[in-house]
């Protein structure tokens, strides 16, 4: 049986299926629709230091080939989530990774200095780039700000990897990446979603409340699966820095394709919202491929991709 086991910097995951923050809840939310026993790991949704009702209804649209969601970072908040939701964690039968999101250094700093003590959170996602939210947060696409407040949090969360999930709203991602990189980051994931919108063409207005909201699904898989190369071959693969790829997940060769391109791993987001087993059915893909392709370890495929230019061209003479 090939192994589909990897290693995220210090975080050992039995295969490469993650959760996309935002799509799953806090914890057993899909546990009635996918064996959670099978994940990876399971993303929560992002927590801040304060509440939030997020943005007004409609915040979810569906367009082709994809949706837009507004939810404006919607949670129950710090307080609340160690009280009600870490007692659930607890129980999770894979690696948990909590996403945390803020509006400040100070926001960021003691929400993710509340995670290093709990044993039932193996690591924490930074959410600098989420694009519906009405009010900021602008490190994401300000490389300086983003090595900062990356220090900053590394500095109080000694005891778990830290990811940082990077925006694709930015001139040059390679540069984000890089600041993450210095700034201490052991895991990059990418893309979140890509500011975008919809037209009511009866009533004459947004179909989002929020006018914008973030493009998720299959509509932006091929420019996720160019900038997860780029970072990986610019910047992550010399850094020695693994990525977490997502957007447009939906199959097994999707799955292949990221990890070509240099991901270590994946995470599902909007495919589950059509099939929430779809992690699952990723992974009996990926066993089926490796056994027919004779690879006895999926993680020999991470950025195996053949570029041009990567071999020295062959001779046309004899």
């Amino acid at each position: 049986m090939p192994d589909l086991s990897l290693n995220l910097a210090s975080l050992p995951l039995a295969n490469p299926t993650l959760t996309c923050s935002g799509t799953c809840g806090y914890a057993f939310e899909y546990a009635d629709f996918m064996d959670l026993s099978q994940l990876g790991a399971f993303v929560t949704k992002s927590i801040t230091r304060e509440e939030r009702v997020g943005n007004e209804p409609a915040r979810i649209v569906e367009v082709r080939a994809g949706m837009l969601n507004a939810i404006g970072l919607a949670n129950v908040g710090l307080d609340r989530f160690l009280a009600e939701k870490v007692p659930l964690l607890k129980r999770m039968p894979c690696p948990v990774i909590v996403n945390v999101a803020g509006h400040s250094f100070d926001d960021y700093v003691e929400t993710c200095a509340a995670m290093d003590g709990l044993d039932c959170i193996a690591a924490v996602e930074l959410n600098v780039s989420c694009p519906n939210v009405k009010d900021g947060l602008t490190f994401g696409t300000h490389p300086g700000r983003l090595k900062e407040l990356t220090a900053l949090v590394k500095k109080v969360l000694p005891h778990k990897p830290l990811i940082v999930k990077l925006s694709p709203n930015v001139e040059d991602i390679t540069h984000t990446a890089r600041a993450t990189i210095e700034g201490g980051a052991d895991i990059l994931s990418l893309v979140n979603t890509f500011t975008a919108m919809a037209v009511d063409i009866w009533k004459k207005k947004p179909r989002l409340a929020n006018v914008t909201g973030g493009l998720s699904g299959p509509a932006i898989k091929p420019i996720a699966l160019h900038l997860v190369s780029r970072v990986y071959r610019t910047v992550a693969k010399s850094a020695g820095v693994p990525i977490i790829g997502m957007g447009g997940v939906q199959t097994w060769q999707d799955a292949v394709e990221f990890i070509l391109a240099g991901s270590s791993a994946v995470a599902i987001g909007t495919a589950l919202f059509v099939d929430p087993a779809t992690p699952n059915k990723i992974c009996q893909g990926l066993t089926e491929y490796l056994v027919k392709m004779r690879i006895d370890r999926l993680s020999d495929l991470v950025g195996a991709l053949e570029m041009p230019g990567d071999q020295p061209a062959k001779s046309t003479y004899p």
